[in-house]
């Protein structure tokens, strides 16, 4: 089973080589849908012998499906350019593309925060489905775009090793990174006539943040442990805030 890898990027010069480098030795293509980067994403993507092509971006999911069509092959492993895939998960992927039993393969992806990666909490196994047949389904979603079979009846299997996920460098990005999601999700949740009421605006961060550092054992992450679930939940207090600062302004 041949398989092709596909990326989708917007300056990406910082991560584009470790992820390729990761790739270009024993998948079968690899595919770089840029959004017409300023920066040498471009020029790294093919000096590891991607093909790339640039188009306009059109949203998680519509760029996501327009790479995956743009492959040859129907098995795709999906993959994003701030990620990279571990030497266990490659061997998962090649031992299982010898013989499929599924449609569709989760990959446990652990994030990497404060200079490790985290292995306990919410944050992992942060399970997502990267490896399938293109002919089966198709990404869905306006902000966390999931890949979904079209026939209910099929079932999706897990690969072992981890989907290396070097996503925050500092703290600053980590903030920026929850203005924006936290403004689209507040957005989604508004038009949907979601609302949240002032005690879940307070009570809920603090309990994500109870279950996450302590029931689901982030503390034994350390520091960075404690920071990420602590912006976490602070993360969650912001989304619910903008909701509501939505419907106050919406009502006036």
């Amino acid at each position: 089973m041949k398989i092709s890898a596909v990326i989708i990027s917007y300056n990406e010069a910082q991560n584009i080589g470790r992820c390729i480098g990761a790739l270009h030795t024993w998948v079968d293509e690899i595919i770089v849908l840029d959004s017409f980067s300023t920066d040498a994403t471009v020029a790294i993507a093919q000096q590891y012998g991607a093909k790339v092509v640039q188009e306009i971006f059109q949203g998680f999911a519509a760029q996501k499906n327009r790479a995956a069509a743009l492959a040859q092959h129907d098995w795709v492993l999906s993959i994003d350019a701030d990620e990279q895939i571990s030497e266990a998960l490659k061997t998962s992927i090649i031992e299982v593309c010898q013989q499929p039993q599924y449609d569709a393969y989760f990959l446990k992806r652990t994030t990497q925060f404060y200079g490790k990666f985290i292995k306990h909490g919410s944050w992992y196994p942060d399970k997502q489905c990267r490896l399938w047949n293109k002919t089966k389904g198709q990404w869905t979603g306006e902000i966390h775009e999931k890949w979904r079979l079209f026939d209910a009846q099929q079932k999706y299997g897990l690969l072992n090793g981890d989907l290396l996920h070097y996503s925050f460098d500092t703290i600053e990005a980590y903030m920026a990174m929850a203005n924006r999601y936290t403004s689209m999700s507040a957005q989604e949740a508004f038009k949907k006539g979601k609302k949240v009421s002032f005690l879940k605006m307070v009570l809920g961060p603090v309990f994500k943040f109870i279950q996450d550092y302590i029931f689901k054992l982030g503390f034994l992450e350390g520091y960075a442990g404690w920071l990420a679930y602590r912006l976490a939940a602070q993360m969650a207090f912001l989304k619910y805030s903008k909701i509501r600062e939505l419907y106050k302004n919406n009502k006036n």
